[in-house]
């Protein structure tokens, strides 16, 4: 009779080793499908009022155009005279001052302006265009048995609130502009060609 052999014990926990490092991070798998869209929210809130917004540029119209005249004659004086007009054909926007005789310049740009007027027999006619009190042309006829129209054209770049207007001459000479009530004589028109606004 044989003598059974015990099978020997062993101890697991002395087999197992230390832990490992972290191994690389593998690939990104296939994205998933995309999902229904959810409910609608409910309403948020309703925010604070903003600040007041800075103010604007003024409104600009790129036109301006005026044509006047004159049904009354006007001698020199011991003074210059700003030649005021009675009548008023055109005056786009009231950018000329029926009360001062002077055309303003609200649109910077380039104008064109137009003097036209009656001279008196045996007198002499001495007008200027002005700018901003600054002599620019002069109207001018000699004396003459004969009466005559005479004109004078020119055009100008204005800035903003530049003033133009007709000036006849004092009287150091016998200077005069003829017209009457019944027919206009004098005629001063202006209007803008291109606004410095425009490229």
């Amino acid at each position: 009779v044989y003598q059974a052999v015990p099978v020997p014990q062993i101890n697991i926990t002395i087999l197992k080793g230390e832990k490992g490092d972290r191994g690389d991070r593998g690939l990104q798998g296939k994205y998933g499908k995309t999902g229904s869209a959810g409910a609608r929210g409910h309403v948020g809130p309703k925010g604070q009022k903003g600040s007041v917004g800075a103010p604007g540029d003024r409104c600009k119209s790129h036109y301006a155009a005026f044509s006047v005249g004159r049904k009354k004659p006007l001698h020199s004086n011991d003074y210059y005279q700003t030649v005021i007009f009675d009548t008023e054909f055109v005056n786009l926007y009231g950018h000329f001052n029926m009360f001062t005789g002077k055309f303003y310049c609200y649109v910077p740009g380039v104008y064109f302006f137009s003097l036209n007027v009656h001279t008196w027999n045996q007198k002499e006619t001495y007008l200027h265009v002005m700018r901003n009190g600054e002599q620019v042309v002069i109207l001018y006829a000699q004396v003459s048995d004969r009466s005559i129209m005479q004109s004078q054209s020119l055009m100008l770049e204005l800035q903003d609130q530049d003033e133009v207007w007709v000036r006849l001459f004092k009287g150091e000479r016998e200077n005069a502009i003829f017209s009457d009530e019944f027919d206009t004589y004098i005629t001063f028109s202006g209007y803008l060609v291109k606004p410095a606004a425009e490229p």
